[in-house]
């Protein structure tokens, strides 16, 4: 029984860290987003963050994370009725339809657009949970992607310490702007929002996710045999 249940922890812990990490990269993109639109105007997190394209580092940052938060849920669950990807498309799909029917969002908007909307943010919340389903069970999807993935994780073979050493300096660049946000809220309290507390906590876990693959090697250790 215990073996069960540490199992299913082991499988929860690492969707949780792949959407954490399509958390940052939507979040990234938003600030990105409207960074770049109101340029030179906003500064955002200013005067703490030297630079709003950093934000940019954040979106790889997380993108690297994807891969060690997949590998550490590589357990044996067995499935009901269909594969992972299966239930995670439905949930994409369904929720991405209800945004897109009963909301004013857009679908780049649904990815980008700033909003308070609890509507909106709690669709977003089943989108992102959808598509950590899908990438959980990714390489099931066909054997096409399967050996698509495994000729990509070949070249990652290739460049493994440079891209463990990336991963390291990314790590530290997620803390300091997680560090410059929670500065920037702290001299400014009235104007805080959950929004901000959200973007904390999910950079801190997306730097903490990167240190820890960093410990573990995981870039270093990886192998160049099939997915």
């Amino acid at each position: 029984m215990d073996g069960f249940f540490s199992i299913y922890a082991k499988k929860i812990f690492s969707l949780g860290l792949t959407f954490n990490a399509l958390l940052s990269i939507l979040a990234a993109a938003g600030i990105l987003s409207g960074f770049y639109a109101a340029n030179p105007f906003w500064k955002p997190f200013e005067p703490y963050l030297v630079d709003g394209s950093l934000f940019w580092a954040i979106i790889l940052a997380s993108t690297m994370n994807i891969f060690p938060a997949i590998s550490l849920g590589r357990v044996k669950t067995g499935r009901l009725w269909f594969h992972h990807y299966v239930y995670g498309l439905v949930v994409l799909v369904t929720s991405t339809s209800l945004l897109l029917t009963y909301t004013s969002v857009s679908l780049s908007g649904l990815f980008i657009a700033s909003t308070n909307s609890v509507t909106i943010n709690f669709g977003r919340f089943f989108v992102l949970g959808g598509l950590a389903l899908v990438l959980d069970d990714f390489a099931d999807i066909s054997k096409r992607l399967r050996s698509i993935l495994t000729l990509v994780k070949f070249k990652i073979y290739q460049q493994r310490r440079m891209i463990h050493a990336i991963q390291w300096l990314m790590g530290f660049v997620s803390l300091y702007i997680s560090s410059c946000v929670g500065i920037w809220v702290l001299q400014r309290p009235a104007e805080a929002n959950p929004s901000y507390f959200v973007l904390i906590g999910t950079l801190l876990v997306t730097s903490l996710t990167s240190f820890e693959s960093v410990a573990r090697k995981t870039w270093i250790r990886i192998s160049p045999g099939k997915i």
